[in-house]
Protein backbone atom coordinates (compact mmCIF):
# COMPACT_ATOMS: atom_id res chain seq x y z
CA UNK A 1 0.00 0.00 0.00
CA UNK A 2 2.33 2.81 -1.50
CA UNK A 3 -0.08 5.31 -0.47
CA UNK A 4 0.52 5.08 2.98
CA UNK A 5 4.41 6.05 3.01
CA UNK A 6 3.57 9.30 2.59
CA UNK A 7 1.28 12.01 2.83
CA UNK A 8 -0.18 15.05 0.75
CA UNK A 9 2.91 16.74 0.19
CA UNK A 10 3.67 14.95 -2.92
CA UNK A 11 7.06 13.61 -1.31
CA UNK A 12 7.78 10.36 -2.30
CA UNK A 13 9.78 7.97 -0.22
CA UNK A 14 12.75 6.60 -1.52
CA UNK A 15 11.39 2.34 -1.14
CA UNK A 16 8.88 0.83 0.52
CA UNK A 17 8.25 1.01 4.52
CA UNK A 18 9.21 -2.57 6.29
CA UNK A 19 5.66 -3.07 7.73
CA UNK A 20 2.18 -1.28 8.02
CA UNK A 21 0.87 -1.56 11.46
CA UNK A 22 -2.91 -0.95 12.35
CA UNK A 23 -3.43 -0.44 15.72
CA UNK A 24 -6.46 -0.91 16.69
CA UNK A 25 -6.15 -0.86 20.58
CA UNK A 26 -3.39 1.07 22.54
CA UNK A 27 -1.66 -2.19 23.61
CA UNK A 28 -1.29 -2.28 20.05
CA UNK A 29 0.65 0.85 19.72
CA UNK A 30 2.69 0.18 23.07
CA UNK A 31 4.04 -3.35 21.78
CA UNK A 32 4.43 -1.79 18.31
CA UNK A 33 7.03 0.54 19.41
CA UNK A 34 8.38 -1.64 22.35
CA UNK A 35 9.55 -3.95 19.79
CA UNK A 36 11.03 -1.19 17.27
CA UNK A 37 13.03 0.43 20.00
CA UNK A 38 14.50 -2.83 21.37
CA UNK A 39 15.35 -3.49 17.59
CA UNK A 40 16.56 -0.07 16.64
CA UNK A 41 13.40 0.37 13.80
CA UNK A 42 12.35 3.92 12.55
CA UNK A 43 8.49 4.42 13.52
CA UNK A 44 6.65 6.90 11.38
CA UNK A 45 3.17 7.07 12.92
CA UNK A 46 -0.09 8.38 10.51
CA UNK A 47 -3.69 9.26 10.66
CA UNK A 48 -5.28 11.22 7.33
CA UNK A 49 -2.13 11.35 5.76
CA UNK A 50 -3.78 15.09 4.80
CA UNK A 51 0.03 16.65 6.20
CA UNK A 52 1.56 18.83 3.90
CA UNK A 53 5.42 18.70 4.83
CA UNK A 54 6.09 15.48 4.69
CA UNK A 55 5.94 15.11 8.26
CA UNK A 56 3.83 11.54 8.00
CA UNK A 57 6.01 10.52 4.74
CA UNK A 58 7.78 6.87 5.80
CA UNK A 59 11.07 5.78 4.36
CA UNK A 60 12.62 2.45 2.94
CA UNK A 61 12.89 0.17 6.01
CA UNK A 62 10.61 1.98 8.36
CA UNK A 63 7.48 0.94 10.05
CA UNK A 64 4.43 2.90 9.03
CA UNK A 65 2.50 3.12 12.46
CA UNK A 66 -0.93 3.53 11.80
CA UNK A 67 -3.81 5.23 14.36
CA UNK A 68 -6.67 6.03 12.05
CA UNK A 69 -8.33 3.00 13.89
CA UNK A 70 -8.10 4.72 17.05
CA UNK A 71 -11.34 6.65 16.15
CA UNK A 72 -13.92 6.81 19.07
CA UNK A 73 -15.25 10.07 20.85
CA UNK A 74 -14.60 8.50 24.24
CA UNK A 75 -17.30 11.26 26.08
CA UNK A 76 -18.34 14.60 25.50
CA UNK A 77 -19.05 16.23 28.76
CA UNK A 78 -21.36 19.69 28.22
CA UNK A 79 -20.90 20.85 32.17
CA UNK A 80 -16.71 20.40 32.10
CA UNK A 81 -16.85 21.63 28.61
CA UNK A 82 -14.18 19.07 27.25
CA UNK A 83 -13.74 15.97 25.13
CA UNK A 84 -12.16 12.85 25.52
CA UNK A 85 -10.96 11.22 21.87
CA UNK A 86 -8.86 8.83 20.37
CA UNK A 87 -6.50 10.31 17.63
CA UNK A 88 -8.15 8.91 14.68
CA UNK A 89 -11.48 10.46 15.65
CA UNK A 90 -12.03 12.98 12.11
CA UNK A 91 -12.06 16.68 13.34
CA UNK A 92 -15.67 17.57 11.92
CA UNK A 93 -16.69 14.64 13.20
CA UNK A 94 -15.95 15.59 17.21
CA UNK A 95 -17.72 19.11 16.10
CA UNK A 96 -20.43 17.40 15.23
CA UNK A 97 -20.65 15.37 18.49
CA UNK A 98 -19.71 18.53 19.98
CA UNK A 99 -22.67 20.42 18.25
CA UNK A 100 -25.20 17.89 20.02
CA UNK A 101 -24.36 19.82 23.92
CA UNK A 102 -24.12 22.89 22.09
CA UNK A 103 -20.54 23.03 21.91
CA UNK A 104 -17.96 23.42 19.13
CA UNK A 105 -13.96 22.25 18.92
CA UNK A 106 -12.50 25.42 17.95
CA UNK A 107 -9.52 24.39 15.32
CA UNK A 108 -10.91 24.35 12.04
CA UNK A 109 -7.66 23.71 9.15
CA UNK A 110 -9.00 23.38 5.81
CA UNK A 111 -8.92 19.51 5.63
CA UNK A 112 -11.55 20.09 8.82
CA UNK A 113 -13.45 17.03 6.94
CA UNK A 114 -11.11 14.37 6.13
CA UNK A 115 -7.90 15.22 8.85
CA UNK A 116 -7.75 14.26 12.07
CA UNK A 117 -7.77 14.70 15.62
CA UNK A 118 -4.01 12.84 16.18
CA UNK A 119 -2.74 14.99 12.89
CA UNK A 120 -3.91 18.16 14.49
CA UNK A 121 -2.03 17.89 17.61
CA UNK A 122 1.25 16.39 15.81
CA UNK A 123 1.57 20.03 13.63
CA UNK A 124 -0.45 22.67 16.18
CA UNK A 125 -2.92 22.70 12.86
CA UNK A 126 -4.55 26.40 13.18
CA UNK A 127 -7.27 27.20 10.42
CA UNK A 128 -9.67 30.15 9.94
CA UNK A 129 -10.95 30.78 13.04
CA UNK A 130 -7.53 30.88 14.51
CA UNK A 131 -7.15 34.92 14.64
CA UNK A 132 -10.42 34.39 17.48
CA UNK A 133 -9.83 30.99 18.96
CA UNK A 134 -6.31 30.10 18.52
CA UNK A 135 -4.53 26.97 17.17
CA UNK A 136 -4.70 23.20 18.43
CA UNK A 137 -2.60 23.98 21.47
CA UNK A 138 -4.68 26.15 23.01
CA UNK A 139 -7.88 23.40 22.84
CA UNK A 140 -5.74 20.33 24.26
CA UNK A 141 -5.84 19.83 28.50
CA UNK A 142 -4.21 16.17 28.27
CA UNK A 143 -2.58 13.95 26.40
CA UNK A 144 -1.94 10.19 26.58
CA UNK A 145 1.14 9.26 25.31
CA UNK A 146 3.45 6.36 24.28
CA UNK A 147 6.79 6.83 24.49
CA UNK A 148 9.59 5.49 22.24
CA UNK A 149 9.77 2.20 24.89
CA UNK A 150 5.88 1.84 24.94
CA UNK A 151 5.47 3.02 28.04
CA UNK A 152 1.99 5.00 28.70
CA UNK A 153 1.33 8.63 30.13
CA UNK A 154 -1.20 10.31 30.71
CA UNK A 155 0.61 14.06 30.48
CA UNK A 156 -1.34 17.25 31.70
CA UNK A 157 -5.06 17.80 33.33
CA UNK A 158 -7.86 16.82 32.79
CA UNK A 159 -9.29 20.51 33.75
CA UNK A 160 -9.26 23.62 32.32
CA UNK A 161 -7.07 24.57 34.81
CA UNK A 162 -3.79 23.29 36.18
CA UNK A 163 -0.64 24.44 37.27
CA UNK A 164 1.25 21.53 38.45
CA UNK A 165 4.33 20.79 36.72
CA UNK A 166 5.70 21.38 33.58
CA UNK A 167 3.62 21.93 30.58
CA UNK A 168 4.44 18.71 29.02
CA UNK A 169 1.41 18.70 26.69
CA UNK A 170 2.56 21.90 25.00
CA UNK A 171 5.68 20.12 24.63
CA UNK A 172 4.00 17.51 22.71
CA UNK A 173 1.48 19.18 20.97
CA UNK A 174 3.15 20.08 17.25
CA UNK A 175 5.95 18.07 17.71
CA UNK A 176 5.32 15.85 14.62
CA UNK A 177 5.20 12.35 16.31
CA UNK A 178 9.27 12.73 16.99
CA UNK A 179 8.44 12.66 20.82
CA UNK A 180 5.89 9.74 20.96
CA UNK A 181 2.70 8.70 19.82
CA UNK A 182 -0.44 10.41 21.01
CA UNK A 183 -3.30 7.64 21.80
CA UNK A 184 -5.75 9.84 23.68
CA UNK A 185 -6.86 13.54 24.65
CA UNK A 186 -9.00 15.80 26.62
CA UNK A 187 -9.80 18.53 24.42
CA UNK A 188 -11.32 21.75 25.45
CA UNK A 189 -14.69 22.86 24.56
CA UNK A 190 -16.14 26.00 23.92
CA UNK A 191 -19.79 27.36 23.78
CA UNK A 192 -21.42 26.69 20.54
CA UNK A 193 -21.87 30.73 19.23
CA UNK A 194 -25.66 31.16 19.16
CA UNK A 195 -25.51 33.95 15.72
CA UNK A 196 -23.39 34.72 13.21
CA UNK A 197 -22.87 37.43 10.66
CA UNK A 198 -20.57 37.76 7.46
CA UNK A 199 -18.82 40.73 5.61
CA UNK A 200 -17.31 40.52 2.27
CA UNK A 201 -15.54 43.22 0.72
CA UNK A 202 -13.84 44.16 -2.47
CA UNK A 203 -10.16 46.47 -2.57
CA UNK A 204 -8.52 47.97 -5.26
CA UNK A 205 -5.07 46.22 -3.86
CA UNK A 206 -3.48 43.68 -1.65
CA UNK A 207 -2.15 46.46 0.64
CA UNK A 208 -5.52 48.07 0.87
CA UNK A 209 -6.79 44.73 2.02
CA UNK A 210 -4.03 44.31 4.55
CA UNK A 211 -4.01 47.69 5.85
CA UNK A 212 -7.73 47.00 6.34
CA UNK A 213 -7.31 43.73 8.69
CA UNK A 214 -4.60 45.76 10.46
CA UNK A 215 -7.61 48.69 10.69
CA UNK A 216 -10.21 46.55 12.23
CA UNK A 217 -7.61 45.26 15.31
CA UNK A 218 -6.75 48.60 15.47
CA UNK A 219 -10.51 49.56 16.04
CA UNK A 220 -11.11 46.75 18.75
CA UNK A 221 -12.35 44.24 16.63
CA UNK A 222 -11.63 41.08 16.83
CA UNK A 223 -13.57 39.00 14.28
CA UNK A 224 -14.10 34.73 14.49
CA UNK A 225 -12.69 34.47 10.50
CA UNK A 226 -10.38 37.47 9.14
CA UNK A 227 -9.39 36.04 5.66
CA UNK A 228 -8.00 38.20 2.73
CA UNK A 229 -7.33 36.48 -0.91
CA UNK A 230 -5.33 38.14 -3.64
CA UNK A 231 -6.78 38.97 -7.20
CA UNK A 232 -4.54 36.08 -9.24
CA UNK A 233 -6.74 33.90 -6.54
CA UNK A 234 -9.57 35.45 -7.19
CA UNK A 235 -9.19 35.20 -11.03
CA UNK A 236 -9.19 31.14 -10.33
CA UNK A 237 -11.82 31.23 -8.31
CA UNK A 238 -13.79 33.09 -11.20
CA UNK A 239 -12.55 30.45 -13.81
CA UNK A 240 -13.68 27.35 -11.43
CA UNK A 241 -17.17 28.65 -10.20
CA UNK A 242 -18.04 31.73 -13.13
CA UNK A 243 -17.75 34.33 -9.84
CA UNK A 244 -16.76 37.74 -10.96
CA UNK A 245 -14.35 38.64 -7.79
CA UNK A 246 -11.76 39.75 -10.10
CA UNK A 247 -13.71 42.13 -11.91
CA UNK A 248 -14.86 43.72 -8.31
CA UNK A 249 -11.38 44.20 -6.97
CA UNK A 250 -7.89 43.45 -7.30
CA UNK A 251 -8.07 41.26 -3.34
CA UNK A 252 -10.47 40.35 -1.21
CA UNK A 253 -11.45 40.36 2.87
CA UNK A 254 -13.91 37.72 4.33
CA UNK A 255 -14.45 38.60 7.88
CA UNK A 256 -16.88 36.67 10.06
CA UNK A 257 -17.94 37.49 13.55
CA UNK A 258 -19.91 35.52 16.03
CA UNK A 259 -21.84 35.50 20.00
CA UNK A 260 -24.85 37.51 20.71
CA UNK A 261 -23.45 40.66 19.40
CA UNK A 262 -22.58 39.35 16.05
CA UNK A 263 -24.44 41.67 14.36
CA UNK A 264 -23.18 44.77 16.26
CA UNK A 265 -19.74 43.51 15.54
CA UNK A 266 -20.05 43.19 11.81
CA UNK A 267 -21.76 46.66 11.64
CA UNK A 268 -18.74 48.20 13.01
CA UNK A 269 -16.42 45.97 10.97
CA UNK A 270 -18.59 47.04 7.83
CA UNK A 271 -17.92 50.64 9.26
CA UNK A 272 -13.87 50.00 8.87
CA UNK A 273 -13.81 48.01 6.11
CA UNK A 274 -15.92 50.95 4.14
CA UNK A 275 -13.44 53.52 4.69
CA UNK A 276 -11.45 51.67 1.87
CA UNK A 277 -12.87 48.94 0.37
CA UNK A 278 -14.16 49.09 -3.35
CA UNK A 279 -17.74 47.25 -2.10
CA UNK A 280 -19.21 46.01 1.31
CA UNK A 281 -21.58 42.90 1.98
CA UNK A 282 -22.93 42.27 4.86
CA UNK A 283 -25.28 39.36 6.09
CA UNK A 284 -26.70 37.56 9.04
CA UNK A 285 -28.29 35.09 6.99
CA UNK A 286 -26.98 31.50 6.64
CA UNK A 287 -27.08 30.24 3.51
CA UNK A 288 -26.14 34.08 1.96
CA UNK A 289 -22.89 34.20 4.56
CA UNK A 290 -22.01 30.26 2.80
CA UNK A 291 -22.14 31.82 -0.75
CA UNK A 292 -20.00 35.11 0.57
CA UNK A 293 -17.48 32.38 2.30
CA UNK A 294 -17.27 30.44 -0.94
CA UNK A 295 -15.00 33.77 -1.88
CA UNK A 296 -12.48 31.93 0.61
CA UNK A 297 -13.22 28.45 0.91
CA UNK A 298 -13.49 27.38 -2.71
CA UNK A 299 -9.38 29.25 -3.09
CA UNK A 300 -7.45 25.95 -2.87
CA UNK A 301 -9.59 23.82 -4.97
CA UNK A 302 -10.03 26.55 -7.36
CA UNK A 303 -6.09 26.82 -8.06
CA UNK A 304 -5.84 22.62 -8.06
CA UNK A 305 -8.29 22.37 -10.70
CA UNK A 306 -5.33 23.85 -12.82
CA UNK A 307 -2.81 21.04 -11.58
CA UNK A 308 -0.65 19.90 -9.18
CA UNK A 309 1.04 22.58 -6.54
CA UNK A 310 2.96 23.13 -3.54
CA UNK A 311 0.99 24.33 -0.73
CA UNK A 312 3.67 26.37 1.25
CA UNK A 313 3.05 28.18 4.50
CA UNK A 314 4.64 31.38 6.38
CA UNK A 315 3.44 33.85 9.20
CA UNK A 316 4.93 37.24 9.66
CA UNK A 317 3.29 40.30 11.75
CA UNK A 318 0.09 41.07 11.00
CA UNK A 319 1.46 44.53 10.45
CA UNK A 320 4.01 43.35 8.07
CA UNK A 321 0.98 41.37 5.51
CA UNK A 322 1.03 43.87 2.91
CA UNK A 323 4.95 43.43 2.15
CA UNK A 324 4.70 39.86 2.53
CA UNK A 325 2.10 39.34 0.04
CA UNK A 326 4.09 42.16 -2.25
CA UNK A 327 7.34 40.52 -1.66
CA UNK A 328 5.75 37.06 -2.61
CA UNK A 329 4.28 38.21 -5.58
CA UNK A 330 8.38 39.72 -6.50
CA UNK A 331 9.27 36.62 -6.29
CA UNK A 332 7.23 34.90 -8.35
CA UNK A 333 8.27 37.68 -11.31
CA UNK A 334 11.76 37.25 -10.37
CA UNK A 335 11.57 33.18 -10.81
CA UNK A 336 9.74 32.65 -13.47
CA UNK A 337 6.74 30.49 -10.81
CA UNK A 338 2.92 30.75 -10.81
CA UNK A 339 2.17 31.93 -7.22
CA UNK A 340 -1.60 32.30 -5.74
CA UNK A 341 -1.58 33.69 -2.25
CA UNK A 342 -4.58 33.58 0.33
CA UNK A 343 -3.86 34.45 3.53
CA UNK A 344 -5.38 34.08 7.75
CA UNK A 345 -4.45 37.85 7.46
CA UNK A 346 -5.88 37.88 11.22
CA UNK A 347 -2.77 36.13 12.08
CA UNK A 348 -0.53 37.12 9.76
CA UNK A 349 -0.58 33.68 8.18
CA UNK A 350 0.27 33.33 4.27
CA UNK A 351 -0.56 30.12 1.98
CA UNK A 352 1.45 31.16 -0.91
CA UNK A 353 0.57 28.54 -3.13
CA UNK A 354 2.90 27.61 -6.40
CA UNK A 355 2.27 25.43 -9.60
CA UNK A 356 4.69 22.76 -9.54
CA UNK A 357 5.33 23.33 -12.99
CA UNK A 358 5.96 26.43 -13.77
CA UNK A 359 9.13 28.43 -13.44
CA UNK A 360 10.91 27.56 -10.42
CA UNK A 361 8.93 26.29 -7.72
CA UNK A 362 11.55 25.14 -5.39
CA UNK A 363 13.85 28.61 -5.87
CA UNK A 364 10.39 30.61 -5.56
CA UNK A 365 9.82 28.35 -2.18
CA UNK A 366 13.12 28.77 -0.56
CA UNK A 367 13.12 32.99 -1.08
CA UNK A 368 9.42 32.97 0.57
CA UNK A 369 10.92 31.28 3.25
CA UNK A 370 13.65 33.63 3.47
CA UNK A 371 11.13 36.10 3.30
CA UNK A 372 9.28 35.10 6.18
CA UNK A 373 12.23 35.23 8.18
CA UNK A 374 13.13 38.91 6.89
CA UNK A 375 10.12 40.32 7.98
CA UNK A 376 10.06 38.87 11.29
CA UNK A 377 7.99 35.53 10.99
CA UNK A 378 8.43 32.33 10.44
CA UNK A 379 8.63 29.62 7.99
CA UNK A 380 5.55 27.45 9.48
CA UNK A 381 2.53 28.44 10.75
CA UNK A 382 0.60 25.59 11.02
CA UNK A 383 1.49 22.96 8.44
CA UNK A 384 5.02 21.60 10.43
CA UNK A 385 8.07 21.38 9.53
CA UNK A 386 8.12 17.67 8.42
CA UNK A 387 10.99 16.38 6.40
CA UNK A 388 10.09 19.64 3.82
CA UNK A 389 11.74 22.62 5.82
CA UNK A 390 14.17 20.98 8.28
CA UNK A 391 16.88 23.01 6.60
CA UNK A 392 15.30 26.38 7.64
CA UNK A 393 15.63 24.92 11.11
CA UNK A 394 18.50 26.74 12.21
CA UNK A 395 18.14 30.10 10.32
CA UNK A 396 14.97 30.36 12.17
CA UNK A 397 15.66 29.14 15.52
CA UNK A 398 19.73 29.78 15.86
CA UNK A 399 22.11 26.67 16.68
CA UNK A 400 21.31 27.16 20.49
CA UNK A 401 17.58 26.81 20.67
CA UNK A 402 17.97 23.63 18.33
CA UNK A 403 20.56 21.81 20.36
CA UNK A 404 18.35 22.12 23.34
CA UNK A 405 15.72 20.95 21.31
CA UNK A 406 17.28 17.89 19.64
CA UNK A 407 18.66 16.91 23.57
CA UNK A 408 15.16 16.81 24.94
CA UNK A 409 13.91 14.65 21.58
CA UNK A 410 16.66 12.69 23.14
CA UNK A 411 15.00 12.11 26.51
CA UNK A 412 12.20 11.06 24.99
CA UNK A 413 13.39 8.83 22.19
CA UNK A 414 17.29 7.90 23.17
CA UNK A 415 17.12 5.22 20.40
CA UNK A 416 15.77 7.96 17.86
CA UNK A 417 13.14 5.68 16.07
CA UNK A 418 10.67 8.49 16.27
CA UNK A 419 10.00 9.93 13.17
CA UNK A 420 13.97 10.12 12.54
CA UNK A 421 14.70 12.55 10.30
CA UNK A 422 11.71 15.50 10.78
CA UNK A 423 10.58 18.43 12.66
CA UNK A 424 13.63 18.85 14.88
Amino acid sequence: MPELATDRSGWRPDGPPRAIVRARTVADVQRTLAEANRDGIPVVTRGAGTGLAGGAAAGAGAIVLDVSGLNRILAVDPVDGIARVEPGVVTAELDRAAAEHGLFFAPDPGSVAICTVGGNIATNAGGLRGAKYGVTRDSVLALDVVLADGTLLHLGHDTVKGAVGLDLVGLVVGSEGTLGVVVGATLRLLPRPPRTATALAHFASVPDAAAASVALAVAGLRPAVLELVDGKTLGAIDGLRGTDHAGRGAALLLVQTDGFGAEEEIAAVAGVLGRTAKTVETTADPATAAELAAARRDALPAIEAGGPVLIEDIAVPRSRLAEAVDGVHAIAAATGADVYVFAHAGDGNLHPILRADAGEPQRAADDIFALALALGGTVSAEHGVGLLKRAWLERELGPGPLALQRRIKRLFDPNGILNPGKAI
